[in-house]
């Protein structure tokens, strides 16, 4: 969430950046409820005060000093969540470099990359059907629409991407991380992902659990309330969760095959660093992103997202599209992006300075996501004899060069 006192001064900027985002927010009436709260402290902060004051001859005096608080408490409690839900409606600020756009379509193309060897070709539905790796006629039985079942090579094809992404970048000093696939309610929407009514996540009906949609959600609420030392920045991790996600008003596009699933494996990039740093920490996690994509040789294109499809937390968000022969265009593998101190207020996360604790800038990144990146190869690599190669880079995990019926 944005400093209170920030909004407060800088009111029609703020009103304009949500509106530039695409929320509407009621700033005039968040500022209101921030005086109410502030007067209902200072009014009990009084009476305590006063209660301290008293001597146990004055009993009665005493009693009503704490009827009158006990009054106040309920009112300070409905005002204090109303301020709450409030400024978690609140945007992050966009970046100044960040265009001004109404969604996707004004998203700013800022580099391609590599030689788009295959212009079209089988799709990875027909090539996963043919080669027996995908099947999404046994999950619709099982489990519904928009699952699948990954098999034989495929499966071996997953890991292979998992162990060279986390080889990569634990040698560039990340910390390793499984984190659990649950968090508690509350926990999840202080990541700055889960508003009430506009979240894109499975919701346990029995248990206050959410389902996450990415391990980015579980590494923040890793850090939650921590104080670390300035010697430790920037705190990188690299995590792999299985993920999920309702893909809610999506429904009637990419409904067949695995690009758009309620469930997909994920390695995913953190970072915790000095607010100084972290537009430097962006364009590393693009690097390595595009090491990744280079690595397997797979053309891609750079987007530069503009502020009405950056979403609530981010600052600003860099997305690679690797180009996909079976459907023609390019399509979103990896997404980076800079939450500057929105997550961390949320979430307390602070580092400590010479002058005092301050709240740390996080990142977010995406390694591999495993799904989408197979369908770049399924399609990409695909062999006129119905084969599918295998990416250099992969075959000292995977054990086999090729794929064959």
């Amino acid at each position: 969430m944005l400093d209170i006192k920030f909004i407060r001064e800088n009111q029609k900027e703020v009103e304009k950046a949500a509106q530039d985002k695409g929320y509407e927010v009621d700033i005039s009436g968040l500022l209101e409820l921030d005086d109410k709260r502030k007067e209902l402290i200072q009014k009990i902060d009084n009476l305590r005060s006063e209660q301290k004051k008293i001597d146990r001859s004055q009993k009665e005096k005493g009693r009503e000093l704490k009827e009158e608080i006990k009054k106040i408490e309920p009112e300070l409690a409905k005002i204090e969540a109303e301020y709450r839900d409030l400024m978690f409606s609140v945007p992050n600020f966009p970046s100044p470099d960040v265009k001004v756009g109404k969604d996707e379509s004004q998203n700013e193309v800022i580099k391609k990359w590599g030689k788009i060897k295959l212009k079209e070709g089988k799709d990875h539905i027909t090539l996963g059907s043919e080669l027996d790796l995908i099947d999404t006629k046994a999950s619709a039985i099982s489990s519904g629409s928009r699952f699948d079942y990954l098999k034989n090579q495929a499966v071996i094809l997953e890991f292979a991407l998992v162990n060279f992404a986390m080889e990569m970048l634990t040698k560039e000093g990340f910390t390793p991380i499984v984190p659990p696939v649950m968090l508690k309610n509350e926990v999840a929407r202080e990541t700055g992902y889960y508003e009430a009514g506009s979240d894109d996540s499975f919701h346990l009906r029995d248990v206050p659990l959410v389902l996450i949609g990415t391990s980015e959600h579980s590494v923040l609420a890793y850090m939650k309330g921590k104080i670390i030392t300035e010697e430790e920045l920037p705190k990188r991790f690299v995590a792999f969760s299985t993920c999920f996600r309702r893909e809610a008003g999506s429904y009637g596009k990419d409904v067949k095959g695995i690009l758009r699933v309620h469930q997909f494996d994920k390695v995913e990039m953190v970072s915790f660093t000095r607010p100084e740093d972290s537009e430097k920490e962006l364009e590393y996690f693009l690097t390595l992103e595009e090491k990744i994509m280079q690595g397997l040789a797979i053309p891609y294109q750079v987007v530069k997202m503009c502020t009405g499809d950056l979403g609530l937390p981010a600052a600003k968000k860099l997305d690679i599209e690797a180009w996909m022969p079976g459907q023609k265009r390019y399509r979103e593998t990896h997404s980076t992006s800079n939450c500057t101190d929105f997550q961390a207020r949320r979430l307390n996360v602070k580092y400590k300075t010479k002058e005092g604790n301050e709240y740390l800038h996080t990142l977010n990144g995406t390694a591999v996501a495993v799904g989408r990146v197979i369908i770049a190869i399924l399609e990409n690599y695909q062999k006129k004899d119905g084969s599918i190669e295998i990416p250099k880079v992969l075959e000292k995990y995977c054990g086999f060069n090729k794929i064959v019926r």
